[in-house]
């Protein structure tokens, strides 16, 4: 028989030594003080810190819920006509006054943020689409390929994008559909440029090649590895599309190419007021303070967001 000792009241040989009861006082010794956290939760928290971008993010969403619920809930349509009350000043029946048609101009500037802010989101969708599978597919494929598709690019980039817009309107008119084709058939390429240039550097990275290795199909291997890791990239990029799409609405109904009147956009709205700003400044201040405010947090959130989602700046953190 072996050697034997006693612990905590029992007798155990060497041979039980290994299976030996841990103390009550050493079953704590490996607590971890901080739970884990997702990437996109360790991103929020990073996010919150400035008080500026959130505060922006709180605005948006102000602004949005105005845009879906304030023309349902107004009074007032945005076509309404009243000629006894043109040009009237605010007041606590019309918050923002009345235009030069004696339409409410708070109910117009509600209104006007649906198409504004329609374009802007829908636009950078359909830019984030083409963008991610073109880029994608260029920078994954590579060689002769990723030439041919880069100089198409080359070739649309050159072109400007007013010509665009002009064209588009003279075949299917002044609406909603030919402003955000006229957006949209250009305003890619940003996106596809930068996500071919995150593929071009990923795909050459360990991961990459380990999945090559285990047999994952080059589908797979561009959704789920590549394109997957270049989100920072692609999500930021998206946030600065917004604003730029409602700046260019905003500035083609301006010139009077955009969306065509009686309907409100922000910019038809600093078009239509543009005669008055000399006798009534005031109309052409609340179209014009809805696109710089709205532009503004957009930026404001695309800035610090494009800081949350680097991990690299916060190491150590």
């Amino acid at each position: 028989m072996g050697y034997a000792y006693e612990a905590e009241g029992k007798t155990y040989t060497l041979e039980d030594e290994m299976f030996l009861p841990l103390p009550e006082a050493d079953k704590d010794s490996e607590f971890i003080a901080m739970q884990s956290r997702t990437y996109a939760a360790d991103a929020w928290i990073r996010f919150k810190k400035s008080r500026l971008a959130v505060l922006s993010l709180v605005i948006l969403g102000v602004i949005v819920l105005f845009a879906i619920f304030g023309p349902i809930l107004s009074p007032y349509t945005y076509d309404q006509q009243n000629f006894e009350i043109r040009n009237a000043m605010p007041s606590a029946h019309y918050l923002f006054g009345t235009d030069n048609f004696g339409r409410d101009i708070f109910t117009r500037v509600m209104y006007g943020a649906r198409i504004s802010l329609g374009i802007g989101f829908a636009a950078a969708t359909i830019n984030l689409i083409i963008g991610v599978v073109y880029g994608g597919v260029s920078g994954f494929l590579g060689g002769r390929t990723d030439m041919v598709m880069m100089r198409i690019v080359d070739m649309l980039y050159a072109i400007p994008s007013l010509l665009y817009v002009i064209l588009i309107m003279l075949v299917f008119g002044a609406n909603m559909f030919s402003v955000l084709t006229g957006i949209c058939i250009a305003s890619w390429i940003g996106m596809a440029r930068i996500v071919r240039s995150q593929v071009l550097s990923l795909k050459e990275q360990e991961f990459a090649m380990a999945a090559k290795v285990l047999g994952a199909g080059r589908m797979r291997i561009l959704l789920k590895h590549l394109i997957l890791n270049s989100m920072n990239a692609i999500i930021v990029t998206m946030t600065f599309m917004i604003p730029n799409a409602i700046f260019t609405e905003a500035y083609l109904s301006f010139l009077g190419v955009g969306i065509t009147v009686p309907k409100a956009s922000w910019g038809t709205m600093a078009q239509e007021s543009k005669s008055l700003i000399d006798s009534y400044p005031i109309q052409v201040l609340w179209p014009l303070a809805a696109i710089c405010i709205t532009m503004f947090a957009l930026n404001f959130i695309g800035d610090r967001l494009g800081d949350a989602l680097d991990p690299k700046k916060h190491r150590g953190s």
